[in-house]
């Protein structure tokens, strides 16, 4: 829109039409007002997509770069952070994120935060990633419904987190071993959880620990389940030789965690409770023995040496296992001069099963203690004595056994006293040494000297005897042989078929053999002619003319 104003001209010239504009203002200006409204939008995109700011502390800022270092969770880029500064005392770093409006969520009081950088450790590589990405801040989102805006940072990453599945279970132990964060929970040799945390007792007596076993094998977790410690090797020589047992390489490397039922029928086991609490054995043989039930403790007095004999030792009543040693310490006796030994022991009754049971009710029937001081009175009566016995003979260790022994001298004891003390008896291995002692004694009197001398004699005179024989005896001995040896030598040629005395004795048969047969021929004449006895034998009859037609054969028993 233009305004003309037209003026005459003097010349008669046309005047020049003078156009105004009705808005004086450039299009140049166009362009910064744009920018205006661009930045105007992206300053309000930016302020509508704006989080809460949290800060968040840490041990130290490495790896963390204002502007650039961002928050992940699951992944995805929540929060970028802002400023670092360090706190008040200048020891831990402050950082400042500003976190995007959509992870406003995620600022409650149970989430927690770490900076995820590359770790290598006995449990694994992680954050291997970050080596070319750069290191960012990882967020466990909690389930609290308190807003937080102030956060501890951890200096690791959480084993568990608030959304894994699964119940988490609490273990006491008397030490950590080689356990830590993240060492693994194997189920029949299958990794099924974590170790969460531990943290020592207050006490400082043991340490608790937290273990997560993830879903489904949350399940196999019963009130009777056993926990053991797994780590390294397990290494036992029983009569069916050497056994090596562990779960896996990483638990010998990096410690874990087992667990099982105990052997034998579970009628009233039920599924574990979340937080249920267990007690984490050193082995599994431990895991899986009876309940030991309560702990009592004794003392023995030993008046001979105990070498062999350490803490940890076993403690035996009939050869069944039923606590251990736990201190050793001597003690000096005025009156008798001597340095006796004390020997404490926990022993756990409720090992001994029914018999403990039927004890303990024979005791409470007669009035007796929970420690059945009393009744352990009438067992020492009967001979019961603790003896320091040998274990292992390579290598001398001593372990203590509760026995009865046949005819033990008597022995004090005092019901009243706290810890029970139960009297003592020298053991196998000092009657050996007692033994030994009195045999080298024995050994030491014989008078090895005047044996020594009265054996040198003799043997002079024994010299002196075989050198008569040699010189004396033998010559006239091997004269005699040679004398028996011609004499049987004559006897041979005397009874050899060709000498003179065979031949002469067998003249001398034919003899009495011609001899037997006239007997037998005048027996017989004498038979048929008595009377020739009176009469005298008769003349012969002359012999028969030869008429050559008939032959006469002699009557038997005729004169020949």
């Amino acid at each position: 829109m233009t305004d003309e104003s037209k003026t005459p001209m003097s010349d008669g010239l046309p005047e020049p039409v003078i156009r105004h504009r009705r808005v004086n203002a450039s299009l140049i200006w166009l362009v910064p007002i744009v920018a205006a409204l661009v930045g105007l939008s992206l300053v309000i995109h930016a302020w509508m997509q704006q989080g809460p700011t949290i800060a968040i502390t840490f041990q130290t800022a490495e790896g963390l770069d204002p502007g650039k270092t961002v928050v992940k969770y699951k992944n995805v880029v929540i929060g970028k952070v802002s400023t670092i500064r360090l706190n008040s005392d200048r020891r831990k770093v402050v950082v400042n994120v500003d976190l995007d409006k959509t992870a406003a969520g995620i600022a409650v009081a149970d989430s927690r935060f770490w900076v995820v950088r590359p770790r290598i450790g006995l449990g694994g590589v992680s954050g291997i990633d970050t080596l070319l990405s750069g290191s960012f801040i990882g967020v466990d989102v909690g389930n609290s419904k308190q807003k937080q805006t102030d956060f501890a940072g951890l200096e690791t990453p959480p084993s568990v987190t608030h959304d894994a599945e699964g119940k988490s279970f609490i273990l006491h132990s008397g030490d950590l071993g080689s356990l830590d964060i993240g060492s693994p929970v194997y189920f029949r040799r299958l990794q099924v959880g974590r170790v969460a945390s531990y943290k020592l007792n207050d006490d400082g007596k043991g340490v608790t620990l937290q273990v997560f076993v993830e879903r489904p094998y949350d399940k196999f977790v019963t009130t009777d389940s056993r926990f053991w410690n797994a780590s390294g090797v397990d290494v036992s020589l029983g009569a069916d030789g050497l056994k090596l047992n562990t779960q896996s390489l990483a638990t010998v490397l990096a410690g874990g965690v087992a667990f099982l039922d105990a052997p034998g029928p579970h009628p009233t086991a039920e599924v574990a409770p979340q937080d249920a609490v267990f007690t984490l054995f050193d082995t599994q043989a431990h895991a899986m023995a009876p309940p030991d039930g309560e702990p009592h403790y004794i003392r023995m007095r030993f008046d001979q040496p105990l070498r062999g004999l350490a803490v940890d030792a076993p403690v035996e009543f009939l050869g069944m296992n039923i606590g251990s040693v736990v201190s050793i310490r001597m003690d000096y006796d005025e009156k008798t001069g001597h340095f006796p030994i004390y020997v404490g022991a926990v022993v756990y009754p409720d090992r001994l099963g029914r018999a403990h049971q039927k004890l303990m009710a024979q005791a409470r029937s007669q009035g007796d203690d929970d420690d059945m001081s009393h009744l352990i009175g009438t067992l020492v009566a009967h001979g019961l004595r603790a003896q320091a016995k040998v274990g292992n003979l390579l290598t001398g260790q001593l372990f203590i056994s509760l026995d009865f022994l046949k005819n033990a001298p008597k022995a004090t004891y005092d019901p009243s006293v706290r810890p029970l003390e139960i009297p003592t008896a020298p053991g196998n291995f000092d009657k050996l040494q007692e033994q030994l002692a009195e045999i080298v004694d024995k050994i030491r009197k014989i008078p090895f000297d005047s044996i020594g001398n009265n054996l040198n004699q003799t043997l002079v005179s024994l010299n002196k005897t075989l050198n008569q024989v040699n010189n004396q005896v033998l010559p006239q001995f091997q004269d005699t042989l040679k004398g028996a040896n011609q004499t049987l030598g004559t006897a041979n040629n005397a009874f050899s078929p060709d000498s003179p005395l065979q031949q002469n004795l067998g003249s001398t048969l034919q003899e009495l053999q011609r001899m037997a047969r006239s007997l037998r021929t005048l027996t017989d004449y004498l038979g048929t002619h008595p009377s020739s006895l009176i009469r005298g034998r008769s003349a012969d009859a002359p012999p028969a003319a030869d008429t050559g037609s008939s032959t006469t054969k002699p009557q038997q028993g005729s004169k020949p």
